[in-house]
């Protein structure tokens, strides 16, 4: 498929979805946003793909935020419903069966900010910068900032950053576990890939599985996310990948996993 807005490439079982607005610094407009839900359900459907990583094209953005051009005229009725397709747009790449690695280059403000949020792991180049500032617009976020960005580094981090509108550097965000490790500017995509290709190398059931785990346990009391884990775990034994697995480790040889 051809996209305007994305660019996509292939590598060593990782899927590259680009941000390709760099004169807008990748601001996130309603014609990006549904390529980006098209291209990110088109990788989950694609069994050659294992894991997906989103970055932004150019130095300067992963992505500056919503592009606030569209706000103009826009009800509150409307404005509601932009949020919600938003919101399902991200809640899709965070239910996503295979893992999303955010490679996040510079700026990743409001939305951009929602979007690597939204992404299981976030890698960061050092010169990235991370912010909600739509307090400054008289607004909140929308695309589920309030509520990840909480879960993801607590109440009072979370709380400072949507109440004063202010950036964080990307050491900050690493010690507040915003993001999971910062490399050179240099570094970042091949850091990413590495960390693509790890995750590539393990058996796609047992990623996936992992992912359910995280993702619904979470959301339940400790008891029976103990519960669905152990279920999970039976599940793994009736899998091609668990005989795989075992029997190589067994016979001290590199496993070959199918993903059945």
């Amino acid at each position: 498929m051809t996209y305007e807005n994305l660019l996509i490439e292939d590598k060593d079982g990782a899927r590259w979805i680009i941000l390709n607005r760099p004169a807008r610094l990748n601001a996130l407009n309603r014609a990006l946003l549904a390529e980006l839900a098209t291209a990110v359900a088109a990788a989950d459907e694609d069994a050659g793909v294992r894991v997906v990583v989103i970055t932004g094209q150019g130095e300067k953005a992963f992505a500056a935020g919503a592009d606030i051009a569209e706000f103009v005229g826009l009800s509150s009725g409307d404005a509601e419903e932009l949020a919600r397709a938003g919101q399902a747009v991200f809640g899709g790449i965070a239910a996503l069966s295979k893992p999303v690695i955010a490679a996040v280059n510079g700026f990743a403000l409001g939305g951009g900010c929602e979007l690597a949020l939204a992404c299981h792991i976030r890698l960061a180049s050092s010169a990235a910068r991370f912010g909600q500032p739509e307090a400054k617009l008289g607004l909140i976020p929308g695309y589920g900032g309030t509520q990840r960005l909480a879960r993801l580094v607590g109440q009072g981090r979370a709380l400072e950053l949507l109440l004063t509108g202010g950036m964080t550097d990307a050491a900050t965000a690493l010690a507040w576990g915003l993001v999971n490790r910062v490399v050179e500017p240099a570094e970042l995509r091949s850091a990413a890939q590495r960390l693509a290709g790890e995750i590539a190398a393990v058996s796609p059931l047992a990623v996936s599985r992992c992912l359910t785990a995280i993702r619904v346990g979470l959301g339940l009391p400790l008891d029976d996310a103990l519960e669905m884990e152990a279920a999970l775990f039976g599940l793994c034994f009736t899998s091609e990948d668990m005989r795989e697995g075992t029997s190589a480790f067994l016979e001290k040889r590199p496993a070959h996993f199918t993903g059945r």
